[in-house]
């Protein structure tokens, strides 16, 4: 049992390195896996590069960057998908759960339709806003109504119908048919238009995040007895969950701003992965995370080649992908019940 998390680490590490190496390859233009070591050993600084220049330009400012963050986004999707699970004791509960997609959606919206910003604010950090002020009433709501985890999630509820009809009343009285277009597809998560900026960006906040959570390993599994068993364990109930409520809302953010709302990855593999791991936390995150890495690389390479040329939005496959995946769940869960 101890060598087990190692061993499924180290196994999740190659995997995702394998898996990035081999979807950068996958595309119209005929990119070897050789030109992708060279292309990066290139541009690392530690060898020369070997491929042609429009070959390390596909590999390095196109493939590369947007493989890169589907990495990142599976394993915080994932990551906010089992904290939240845990810390609301509810095992519906998701990354989505305190409405920061929506709220994204309004701010992403607010932008691209109203000109909100005039120019100066970008699309990603008007969904970013939007998502942080989402959360914040999900917070005033939750606190004035008791700070309890079913008031938390009904809170979310509440945020969520009202970004998405506020989302909804825009697009519909605002926007043009192109507009609309553009919007939508963002909506249902993309994760085109990739660039070094939203990797780095992304994947700092992730580590941060993840050490965070980490941190809080044993205290997420004293929340699997309730609030009060884990008070009783010396936990400080109300401080604990308002940190990693604002930490998974704050990457939630960070991530949905850069490629939309990817859905059921923070909802179908926390459950699939304990299945492997356990319900302990220190276990389980990291590998988690690593799951939904491999996971969100294969479902976008599936998503921006299967209708070649055109793009399926990431969320249209994962939902696709995870509605079956998710009922095989729940029937195996009515099975050990």
């Amino acid at each position: 049992m101890s060598l087990r998390t190692p061993l499924l680490t180290g196994g999740g590490v190659a995997a995702l390195l394998a898996s990035i190496a081999v979807a950068v390859t996958v595309g119209p233009a005929d990119i070897s896996t050789g030109d992708v070591w060279a292309a990066v050993a290139a541009h690392l600084g530690v060898g020369e590069g070997t491929s042609a220049p429009l070959r390390d330009g596909i590999v390095w400012d196109l493939r590369m960057p947007r493989t890169l963050l589907a990495a990142v986004c599976g394993a915080g999707f994932a990551v906010c998908g089992a904290v939240m699970q845990s810390l609301l004791r509810n095992p519906l509960a998701d990354p989505f759960v305190l409405g920061v997609s929506s709220g994204a959606s309004t701010g992403a919206v607010a932008v691209v339709v109203l000109g909100v910003g005039g120019g100066v604010v970008s699309l990603s950090a008007g969904a970013f806003l939007g998502a942080l002020l989402s959360f914040a009433l999900v917070l005033l709501l939750s606190h004035t109504l008791g700070g309890s985890t079913d008031r938390v999630v009904l809170s979310g509820v509440a945020a969520m119908q009202l970004f998405s009809a506020l989302t909804s009343f825009v697009v519909l009285t605002s926007a043009d048919a192109e507009t609309t277009r553009g919007v939508l597809f963002w909506l249902l998560g993309s994760l085109a238009g990739a660039d070094w900026g939203q990797v780095l960006l992304c994947a700092g906040v992730l580590a941060g995040v993840l050490v965070v959570c980490l941190g809080y390993a044993r205290t997420l599994d004293a929340f699997a007895f309730g609030d009060e068993a884990a008070a009783g364990l010396g936990v400080r109930v109300a401080r604990t969950r308002l940190v990693l409520l604002c930490a998974t809302a704050l990457l939630t953010a960070a991530l949905v701003s850069c490629a939309g709302a990817i859905g059921f990855v923070g909802l179908v593999l926390p459950h699939a992965t304990r299945a492997l791991t356990g319900a302990g936390h220190a276990r389980l995150l990291p590998v988690t995370a690593l799951t939904g890495a491999v996971f969100l690389v294969w479902v976008d390479t599936l998503a921006r080649t299967v209708l070649d040329p055109q793009e399926v939005p990431v969320g249209v496959v994962t939902s696709l992908i995870g509605v079956p995946a998710f009922v095989v769940v729940l029937y195996r869960g009515r099975r050990r019940a």
